[in-house]
């Protein structure tokens, strides 16, 4: 595999975002389901939301500017499930997106990889996470070091309990970046913020 923007993801050995079982569903978000729908029926409490993919499921006041394309990956389980570094680096920015929904509770992560800072978005989560990355004594995580739990819907934005995950080669000026961008602005985003899969691993 190539490098992307100078970064040879291929050549690192990651560690997961979660212990995704092997039994999982891949949604199609594309219709107006907000909780996604699977062909033959769900099959597990555990799904994956694609990247890249027009939904018709943002409806709410924070999405009126026709933002429709996910640029992240989303990962359903069970509220408390923990959410982990996938290499080292340090929390850059967290805090709560209070909006309906928005992604309520937000840890940001910064690694240089290759000589090269990437941002890692987690969204949805716990208040419990902000509050464990408010009290830390330093911003350094370690690849593996559990740094967030899937929140419930009262905290996370009003949606089914699930981990937003998303790379970013741009710097955020605080604890968002943007995980559903317009039509007119898709091909700017997919080189902003790459495909997870490239560190996820293949999922669907």
């Amino acid at each position: 595999m190539a490098a992307v923007r100078g970064i040879d993801f291929s050549a690192h050995d990651w560690l997961p975002v979660v212990h995704i079982p092997q039994q999982y569903d891949v949604l199609d978000l594309s219709g107006p389901e907000p909780e996604g729908v699977v062909v033959g029926g769900r099959t597990s409490e555990w799904s994956i939301g694609r990247y890249d993919e027009k939904r018709a499921c943002y409806t709410t006041e924070l999405f009126a500017d026709n933002r429709v394309i996910h640029v992240g990956i989303d990962i359903g389980g069970p509220i408390g499930t923990p959410v982990m570094a996938f290499a080292d680096g340090e929390i850059s920015h967290f805090g709560y997106n209070p909006a309906d929904g928005d992604y309520g509770h937000i840890i940001i992560t910064r690694q240089q990889i290759d000589g090269v800072p990437l941002w890692a978005l987690y969204g949805h989560l716990d208040a419990a996470s902000t509050q464990a990355a408010a009290e830390r004594a330093n911003p350094h995580i370690k690849a593996g070091e559990v740094i967030g739990w899937f929140g419930a819907e009262h905290e996370n934005g009003g949606w089914p309990p699930h981990l937003h995950f998303q790379l970013s080669f741009i710097e955020p000026q605080t604890h968002d970046l943007p995980g559903v961008v317009s039509e007119a602005d898709r091909e700017q985003a997919l080189f902003d913020f790459p495909d997870p899969q490239l560190v996820l691993g293949q999922l669907y």
